[in-house]
């Protein structure tokens, strides 16, 4: 069964350039999506307690987004982190994009709304 592409928002009340860097560097994604994380050569390490993953970043624009493939993932597939502003509100946005099985998106969507809870959290937001 293939997985499919879902997208998930998310209002952030922050600054992008402030959100960027805790979206595409170690120290930001350390402070809320994993426990541990390094990178060299473009390729991050990601640590959870007794788990570790890879991931090369496929594309990235400052304050824009960041775009992530597991290294262990078909390579169609990627997670994406995405900035946008609201035209109506004028509010950050930050855009989550992700694979999962059809019946794995609910689940995965929850995970992902957790994760966003402590990243708002870290950020004071």
């Amino acid at each position: 069964m293939s997985k499919q592409l879902y997208t998930l928002e998310f209002p952030v009340r922050c600054s992008p350039t402030i959100l960027y860097e805790f979206l595409s560097t170690p120290a930001g994604l350390g402070e809320w999506f994993a426990d541990k994380v390094d990178e060299k050569e473009n390729i991050f390490y990601f640590g959870w307690s007794d788990t570790f993953e890879k991931a090369d970043v496929l594309e990235k624009e400052q304050d824009k987004f960041i775009r992530f493939h597991w290294l262990t993932a078909p390579k169609n597939e990627y997670f994406e982190f995405r900035i946008d502003k609201s035209e109506i509100t004028n509010q950050t946005i930050l855009v989550i994009s992700d694979f999962a099985e059809k019946k794995e998106i609910k689940d995965q969507s929850n995970l992902w709304d957790f994760q966003v809870k402590e990243l708002i959290h870290r950020l004071g937001a």
